[in-house]
């Protein structure tokens, strides 16, 4: 799966340029991405407090700090989901990763952690696609090399919390075939190239592989091509946690899932992780300096938010505290509401920042804080993790306890 998390944003000249959001790349204009534009123009639903609250009582469970912030803000058929859990049905999840990179930075954390939220929640099985086809194909990596990274990323993923009894995950290189390749190929004749070039805007420069791989990220949508966890329940549905760049791939599968006799999977879309110098920059793995790794330490973390975290706070500290700081270009207030759990605590920073009152130091304070002790909990956990665990996660077999 492509990068879905991170915010792949680069500056243009003007507000008035055309944003590109596609899943490899996300351009906006100075004012950021315009998500009211995005949800219409792929034509998914807004993410109203309804839903949200409806997530709620029929879990049993507050929502996340993700849902009730906006921050997962839009969706596919989420309310069909619902209807269907609502009635004693079941329904699997699935998302990915595209391992293109040694260590994971914050934003790819987030669609996981929002995944195990939903696998916790509604004690459902889940399936993790790693794409390390994908990055051989798009990136300067040899086939040994991304499946080592696969592997690797693998390890940051299981940190996350998944239970081994509902979660498998797997490689593209070591589990297409069988069923999952019959399933590409029956998705495969129903996308003409024009249609694949529409969605894609792939080129007459792109290499075939490129046009081809589509139909892989689709199909973990269909539960066919898992037989040894959903055999002869082929109209399971599915729901997939992702970063909205991810939708053409869905769009695409949607259309084609009723003509080759499969449920439309359902999606629930979240917002893009800004970058440390702001919403129109790019993160990038050639500058560590952008993003904060869950492989940083405190130290590190201190000097990236103090040093680079784009600030929304006044030139001088007079007219700060006259003018207040503008939080809708504040990096570390964006931060803080993806990070800091305490609702009451993120809304009284926001209003005495806002009103001047508190000092840009004083917020990068409290998210140093924040951020060191969430990376310092990954790194315990990932420590934990072993090459056994990795096998179990990623051994075809039964699941013990699917929808336990």
């Amino acid at each position: 799966m492509a990068e879905a998390d991170a915010a792949v944003v680069r500056n243009e000249e003007t507000e008035e340029e055309e944003q590109v959001v596609n899943p490899w790349e996300v351009s906006a204009g100075k004012g950021g991405i315009d998500y009211d534009k995005l949800v219409d123009q792929f034509g998914c639903q807004r993410l109203d407090d309804a839903l949200v609250a409806r997530v709620a009582r029929l879990t049993s469970r507050p929502p996340h700090r993700f849902l009730r912030r906006g921050l997962f803000f839009a969706h596919r058929d989420l309310n069909e989901i619902l209807d269907l859990y609502e009635k004693g049905e079941r329904f699997y999840l699935y998302t990915g990763r595209g391992p293109s990179s040694e260590a994971l930075h914050l934003g790819h954390l987030i669609p996981f952690m929002f995944t195990k939220y939903l696998q916790d929640a509604f004690k459902v099985p889940l399936v993790i696609q790693l794409t390390d086809d994908e990055k051989f194909l798009w990136k300067n990596l040899t086939v040994e090399e991304s499946k080592r990274l696969a592997r690797e990323n693998a390890k940051d993923i299981i940190a996350c919390g998944f239970d081994v009894e509902r979660t498998f995950i797997f490689s593209d290189f070591n589990y297409v075939g069988g069923a999952f390749y019959e399933n590409m190929v029956k998705v495969a004749r129903c996308v003409t190239y024009n249609k694949v070039v529409g969605i894609f805007g792939f080129t007459p420069e792109d290499h075939i592989g490129k046009v081809s791989f589509p139909p892989v990220q689709a199909v973990p949508s269909f539960p066919s091509s898992f037989p040894h966890l959903f055999s002869g329940n082929d109209q399971l549905r599915c729901l997939i946690p992702c970063a909205i760049d991810q939708d053409p791939y869905f769009r695409m599968t949607r259309d084609v899932a009723p003509r080759i006799g499969y449920q439309k999977p359902s999606l629930i879309e979240s917002r893009f992780f800004p970058a440390l110098q702001g919403e129109n920059t790019k993160m990038s793995a050639s500058d560590p300096n952008s993003a904060i790794y869950v492989t940083d330490s405190a130290k590190e973390i201190k000097t990236k938010v103090n040093k680079y975290a784009f600030s929304g706070g006044r030139d001088s500290v007079e007219l700060h505290r006259k003018l207040g700081a503008n939080l809708d270009v504040d990096v570390p207030v964006k931060y803080l509401n993806f990070f800091l759990e305490d609702d009451n605590e993120l809304e009284h920073i926001k209003k005495e920042y806002k009103e001047g009152r508190m000092l840009t130091g004083e917020v990068k304070q409290r998210l140093i804080t924040v951020l060191s002790e969430l990376v310092a909990r990954h790194q315990r956990a990932r420590a934990k993790v072993t090459e056994e665990m990795v096998d179990a996660f990623m051994a075809v077999r039964p699941l013990p306890n699917m929808f336990g």
